[in-house]
């Protein structure tokens, strides 16, 4: 029996934070989309705790739309992440088209998107084109990501599709969906891109901007590389700090015995030293061991789920 193809079985999830001006435009042009190219997905609309009536916006604005809306509200405004698994649990589609409710990306993407996914990609990203304001920014955030993670995409943080039920797989944090590709990747799943021109925003005005957006990001960053680099061997990691700090300890050690019984000077802020470097030594050994401890229970944990769920990387190959 053949797969469902993505144009039949597929959902848009549209996070929505204050986007109330944006809601006719948006859906004027997705239900334009769906009867040029006669498609049958659903779209899945998350109020993510806006205060500007966005949810009564689409209901409203949807009246008329070819297809099936859900709309679902957060109490209170929790992000972008949160909001994408919202709307991934409200639908059973088997493939999910993230597509932000601010129309910087135009709808007709999604037919691309879902085409591409039919070439047999897991994850499919949008390469951001053309002039936009925060190019710079992006752009070293994506080369970094691309160093780090030998990731085979340009843009880690653009419209993207994908199959549902790897978020059954992927535990994602607070602002971990710009690290989505990269986790996706590191699980194997198959990864591929298209080039898609970003747009002016139409109302409202940008939810993720700022200097504080540039720490924030870099070190989520950095947390995600310890999850998928550091902590798959923790022993090796601790275990190769605490060995070099306890052999400094010893070196320096040797180097103050020297100077105490060779050179009859006794210098007691190396001594300190000395304890100081073997006792992190050994106290990076025991974190070692006890994270390995821990990495064991989450690899079993892991196991178990994905035997529950059905959703090993054999089966879901198959």
């Amino acid at each position: 029996m053949s797969p469902p193809h993505p144009r039949s079985d597929f959902a848009v999830l549209v996070p929505a934070f204050d986007e109330a001006p944006n809601m006719e435009p948006l859906f004027a042009a997705l239900s334009e989309t769906w009867e040029r190219h006669g498609l049958s997905g659903e779209v899945v609309l998350v109020d993510d705790g806006s205060t500007d009536g966005t949810a009564e916006a689409a209901a409203e604005a949807a009246d008329g739309f070819p297809g099936r809306l859900t709309i679902v509200r957060h109490r209170a405004n929790r992000g972008k992440t949160e909001a994408m698994i919202t709307a991934a649990d409200a639908t059973g589609a088997t493939w999910v088209v993230l597509f932000d409710a601010d129309l910087q990306h135009t709808t007709e993407e999604i037919p691309r998107f879902l085409d591409a996914l039919e070439r047999g990609y897991d994850v499919v990203t949008g390469w951001k084109q053309g002039r936009y304001e925060k190019r710079l920014v992006s752009g070293v955030y994506n080369r970094l990501s691309q160093w780090l993670f030998r990731v085979p995409v340009h843009d880690l943080n653009s419209m993207k599709a994908f199959r549902r039920v790897i978020l059954d797989e992927i535990p994602l944090r607070h602002d971990w969906h710009r690290f989505f590709v990269v986790l996706a990747h590191d699980r194997g799943y198959r990864i591929g891109e298209i080039p898609i021109t970003l747009y002016p925003r139409l109302h409202g005005e940008a939810k993720y901007s700022g200097l504080g957006r540039v720490l924030v990001g870099t070190l989520d960053l950095l947390s995600v590389k310890t999850l998928t680099s550091f902590l798959q061997k923790p022993l090796l990691l601790f275990g190769t700090l605490g060995a070099a700090l306890g052999g400094a300890g010893v070196v320096i050690g040797l180097i103050a015995l020297y100077y105490r019984f060779a050179l009859g000077q006794g210098y007691r802020p190396l001594l300190y030293l000395v304890t100081l470097l073997v006792v992190l030594g050994v106290l990076f050994f025991a974190l070692g061991f006890i994270a390995e401890a821990i990495v064991q229970v989450r690899d079993r944990v892991e196991h178990l789920e994905r035997r529950l769920l059905g959703s090993d990387d054999e089966g879901e190959r198959a």
